[in-house]
């Protein structure tokens, strides 16, 4: 559990608030948060991610006061979503390239025993919310996520937190040429990671409410 806990961490997006993110300028992304390869993930689908996370700790924690102490020990959830989002195209890839599947029934495998380990489907639903950042609706495209990434490290002959599953990770990264809108930042394919882009033109606006501006 504690292996599979660690992957999920890896390959998952943090809860953490979102600060609204402004820009002037020339947007070289019209509509799209990411390209990677041939396929765009667009602001849209960013948005409607982070509300899925939002909606979900909403109806976990029905106290307003909790809940407004959740969204301020957290602070950058728009972006960190981002980050999974691209991560899990990537770690598919990888996947792809060493000929690994992963079957449905694989997957509800996976699940009823993580369930059996939670106390229920409930259970297993609040601990992936809480720590990973994964709302109920998409815990079974995280499981698949997971066992592809067990599968990858079985194939190098490695786990999951050694450079070479990373480095299986970092080329089929390159291949993709993963590029960030950079008002959410840079990707790295070294480091298979979002890092912060230094773009003095961005800046960020904390204020709940505000809208974005070009």
């Amino acid at each position: 559990m504690h292996r599979r806990r660690r992957t999920a961490l890896l390959l998952s997006a943090a809860i953490v608030a979102a600060p609204l993110l402004a820009a002037c300028g020339n947007d070289a992304h019209p509509g799209a948060a990411a390209v990677v390869g041939d396929q765009r993930i667009t602001v849209a689908q960013l948005e409607s991610r982070v509300n899925e996370v939002r909606t979900a700790q909403r109806a976990a924690v029905t106290d307003d006061a909790q809940y407004a102490q959740a969204i301020a020990q957290t602070g950058s959830l728009a972006r960190d979503t981002l980050h999974g989002m691209v991560l899990d195209k990537v770690l598919h890839r990888a996947a792809e390239d060493a000929g690994i599947t992963v079957s449905r029934r694989e997957v509800q495998e996976m699940r009823a025993g993580l369930e059996q380990q939670a106390g229920g489907a409930k259970g297993l639903e609040t601990a992936w919310l809480q720590q990973y950042g994964i709302p109920p609706q998409r815990l079974d495209e995280n499981l698949r996520l997971q066992l592809e990434a067990q599968k990858l490290a079985t194939e190098i002959g490695t786990n999951t937190s050694q450079p070479a599953f990373w480095n299986a990770l970092s080329k089929a990264s390159k291949a993709l040429d993963v590029d960030l809108n950079p008002r959410y930042g840079n990707w790295d394919p070294q480091k298979v990671a979002r890092v912060d882009a230094k773009t003095p033109w961005v800046r960020e606006i904390s204020a709940a409410g505000t809208q974005q501006t070009t």
